[in-house]
């Protein structure tokens, strides 16, 4: 996406160029596709070369978190300073009172962090270093006999927490109904400072860079044919590691697709009517669209511009939870039913998992330092097309930021193998539809699975 040219902001109030110049900049933080590849020679001097002499150890990790650390929690938690509540009988103010409260009443009382300690240590994980810096990983492999080896990539305020429901079914796929043909070997990293992964202590771990670095983990562990998956932050490291076509890259699915004409793109940002001609399924993402771009892109401002200024949510657990549950507006819905007694898509434990994941990793800056190293060097918007040459796949789910249509979808993926609107789901697919997410995967790649 583009900045306005004069002529165009001159005929824009004030306040509507204040707002859109905030929104492209916030969707320029998002973009992954300045540069495609972008280091040159100075790739191979700085470890994006498959390492030897043993440099490219695999180390066992283990969680292992101190009582002491679960016990400041808590006291953390239970001595919230809480503001009134909000003056209006919805959310438009922000991530309601109660909800907090209630979140804050079960993190901290009942819930038990051992319990995500042990089925994180149930999984064989691994921590490898990779052009300086420590990339955590799952690394699940399947039973069967040619299973497609699968790099699965979280955004944020996500990790590796969101696949969580996902491994079993789709590495043991015979003992959830599905056949032997279709079984993965799963690669689930964490992003560059987040989770477990070593924080950056530099600039430049943006998309570009750690697509680099996915495929030589890919290389590293000897699968010579694979596929990418992802969605958020996954979706810009999979298109770009598309843009990049690293030898043995197969395809992509992705749950947040970029597909957003150019046309579509610039009407969005100038406050242009909707084009007359658009279908009923594009009216539709062009609604959700025009609403997250007005109302939802507050955190995304924030992080891409001025990532430090957040301590706030590094001293308190209470506020950096309601910092990740104000993500997008159907999460944050979906969330606070859970809270008030609901029962979908996500738990309590699920959504506590994964904010004290990002508490005991202290990673509520690092993690947002992605959107300032991406801004840096965006020329478009997160959801802008791409040109992707290789195979790629498309589940458009329902309460997703927008649910990409199939005509979109069409246009921007030359190559695209399959597309499927499903009924329910939203940004936090894997997490929250495993099932529907696990025969996404299972049908996208079968055409692209190597001939028995």
């Amino acid at each position: 996406m583009t900045a306005p040219t004069s002529t165009a902001a001159s005929s824009l109030s004030r306040r509507t160029l204040l707002r859109n110049g905030a929104a492209i900049a916030a969707l320029a933080a998002f973009s992954p596709i300045a540069q495609t590849e972008g280091f040159g020679a100075s790739q191979k001097e700085s470890g994006m070369m498959p390492q030897t002499a043993g440099g490219n150890a695999f180390r066992p990790f283990h969680v292992n978190v101190s009582e002491a650390e679960l016990t400041d929690l808590r006291k953390r938690i239970n001595a919230t300073r809480w503001p009134e509540g909000e003056q209006v009988s919805d959310a438009t103010q922000g991530v309601q009172l109660a909800t907090v409260q209630a979140l804050a009443r079960y993190w901290g009382t009942t819930y038990d962090w051992r319990k995500c300690e042990a089925k994180l240590n149930s999984l064989p994980q691994f921590i490898t270093e990779i052009d300086g810096l420590d990339i955590h990983f799952i690394h699940a492999r399947s039973k069967h006999e040619n299973a497609l080896p699968m790099i699965v990539t979280h955004g944020w305020p996500g990790s590796v927490i969101e696949q969580l429901k996902i491994i079993d079914p789709l590495t043991n796929p015979t003992a959830y109904g599905a056949d032997a043909a279709d079984a993965f070997h799963l690669v689930i990293p964490s992003l560059p400072g987040y989770g477990f992964s070593g924080k950056p202590t530099a600039p430049g771990w943006n998309p570009v860079r750690i697509a680099h670095a996915w495929a030589t983990l890919m290389q590293r562990l000897g699968y010579t044919q694979y596929v990418a998956q992802g969605g958020d932050w996954g979706n810009a490291v999979s298109e770009v590691m598309a843009l990049q076509q690293p030898p043995g890259l197969l395809g992509i699915h992705t749950n947040m697709a970029a597909t957003v004409p150019a046309n579509i793109s610039k009407a969005l940002a100038f406050n242009e009517p909707p084009p007359a001609d658009l279908t009923a399924e594009e009216r539709h993402a062009w609604d959700q669209l025009d609403f997250f771009y007005k109302k939802g892109l507050g955190y995304a401002i924030e992080m891409s511009n001025r990532p430090q200024t957040l301590y706030g949510i590094v001293d308190s657990p209470v506020g950096l939870a309601a910092w990740m549950l104000d993500h997008d507006a159907r999460s944050q819905e979906m969330i606070a039913r859970v809270f008030a007694g609901g029962t979908e898509g996500l738990t309590r434990d699920d959504v506590l998992d994964n904010v004290t994941l990002y508490w005991l990793t202290n990673t509520a800056i690092s993690s947002a330092r992605l959107y300032w190293d991406t801004h840096r060097m965006s020329t478009g918007g997160f959801f802008d097309v791409r040109g992707l040459k290789i195979p790629v796949a498309v589940t458009a789910f329902p309460d997703e930021i927008y649910a990409a249509p199939r005509s979109w979808a069409e246009r921007a993926y030359p190559k695209l193998i399959h597309y499927n609107r499903v009924e329910k789901g939203g940004h936090f697919a894997a997490w929250e539809q495993p099932e529907i997410f696990c025969e996404e995967m299972r049908v996208s790649f079968r055409s692209l699975r190597p001939a028995r």
